[in-house]
């Protein structure tokens, strides 16, 4: 199957935790990134998502948020995957930002040109993208 999102994170369910009308889920990848998606408690019963189990996280490239400098700070964002940007590809008013993580994972950003400039994006230069985990969608095999 293919999809439209640009980040698509295969690997293996290391958590769930379970509440009465949500449950995070941790998917960790074959190179030991975690990323973490709060999805519905009735999406846990029906993709039957345990600890074990082969899962993708789907994360569309416009949700991701890059951050350059947050040393000291604190963000809601379940999700802070730390790397160096290893591509850029520019658009009229957007770009593409390839950030790898040091687990060879490659995150998806696209961004304003603006931010390119405020937050002196370029490759090798180190950054964090920042995902919320209502906003990965989680599939596994049917």
């Amino acid at each position: 199957m293919q999809v439209s999102a640009r980040n698509v994170f295969a690997g293996t369910l290391t958590a769930v935790v379970c509440g009465a009308v949500n449950a995070e889920v941790e998917l960790t990848t074959a190179g030991g990134d975690v990323l973490v998606a709060v999805v519905t408690a009735n999406s846990v019963q029906a993709l039957g998502l345990a600890v074990g189990v082969s899962a993708v996280a789907y994360v569309k490239a416009p949700l991701v948020m890059l951050l350059t400098g947050g040393e000291g700070m604190r963000f809601s964002a379940r999700n802070q995957l730390a790397g160096v940007v290893s591509a850029l590809t520019r658009g009229a008013v957007n770009s593409e930002v390839a950030l790898t993580l040091p687990g060879g994972t490659v995150v998806y950003a696209v961004v304003t040109n603006d931010a390119i400039k405020e937050l002196d994006l370029r490759e090798g230069a180190p950054a964090t993208a920042l995902i919320k985990a209502s906003h990965v969608v989680l599939g596994v095999p049917a």
